[in-house]
């Protein structure tokens, strides 16, 4: 945004005040020909001088809106404290409150990123370093920054400093059936899942998700890459049903379908196995030892 004298000439300006008040010196210029009056020149510079001022204020709230998109969410308070790795490992999560419990350092990496194992890559120890981390988040947290305060929590507490990447990999890309997408958009809001692995069967309910979620439901469920390929916008409610093994369960009173007939039946989509382009996160470089509580 360029303001109102950007590329004006000098002499541009200088007939914006081409008349001098009764009190000024005689070493101020005379009033050139044409010019108006004392008083109507000094009004029209006052009208100058009112749209530099907006523009001023017009350009502040840009500024303040830069500042507070480049912001990173974080814990109000947070302990990380050592664990000799081997217990049980857990995420639990609550309206004020995340508790993890002996994750391995790569893991938390995985999760402040929402991404899949296979999406980071760093040194190998991260894979034999345990911690417990209990964050309480600040009132009013929306669902979307509860990871990205593990984020920050690792890159201040550890000196996580990582970049990104893409890697081709064998895996299946999510696409559209040939017969056609069956859900229709949402209306955005709020975003939920629930579900997973309950014994021979994998359960997913979502509501106002977008297919990339899906897609990171489905990598979890058959330990693979999975990349979202069906070009579908918006966000979406819909659930899902399907054995998680070749039992199928079929021995209950209602058996679940293959994942691929699910995904097919319910919302008009298939997995196609080919080389895909992966994001992934490389760390460049991370602490052993965090900081101090």
């Amino acid at each position: 945004m360029q303001p109102l004298w950007a590329g004006k000439p000098v002499s541009y300006l200088m007939r914006l005040r081409c008349s001098r008040a009764p009190s000024e010196p005689a070493h101020f210029p005379a009033p050139a020909a044409g010019c108006g009056t004392y008083w109507e020149d000094k009004g029209r510079l006052e009208r100058i001088m009112r749209a530099i001022l907006c523009e001023i204020l017009l350009l502040t709230p840009i500024a303040a809106w830069a500042q507070t998109a480049t912001s990173r969410p974080a814990f109000d308070v947070a302990t990380v404290k050592v664990d000799p790795c081997g217990g049980q490992r857990s995420n639990r999560q609550s309206a004020d409150q995340l508790i993890s419990t002996d994750q391995t350092l790569k893991q938390l990496v995985v999760l402040a990123y929402s991404v899949q194992p296979y999406q980071v890559t760093g040194p190998a120890w991260m894979e034999s370093a345990c911690f417990d981390i209990t964050g309480k988040y600040p009132p009013g947290t929306k669902s979307d920054d509860r990871w990205r305060m593990m984020r920050t929590l690792l890159e201040d507490r550890f000196h996580l400093a990582v970049h990104r990447d893409t890697k081709d990999m064998t895996g299946y890309a999510l696409v559209v059936a040939k017969t056609g997408f069956k859900l229709k958009r949402s209306e955005p809001g709020e975003a939920s899942t629930s579900g997973g692995n309950q014994g021979h069967v994998w359960t997913f309910s979502a509501h106002r998700i977008p297919m990339s979620t899906l897609a990171y439901e489905i990598a979890d469920s058959l330990g693979d890459v999975v990349v979202d390929r069906t070009s579908l916008d918006g966000v979406y409610d819909f659930q899902l049903r399907w054995a998680s093994d070749d039992m199928s369960a079929a021995g209950g009173a209602n058996p679940a379908p293959s994942l691929f007939t699910a995904l097919q039946d319910a919302l008009g989509l298939t997995l196609q196995r080919q080389k895909v382009p992966v994001p992934v996160i490389v760390v460049d470089s991370i602490d052993r030892a965090p900081s101090e509580n």
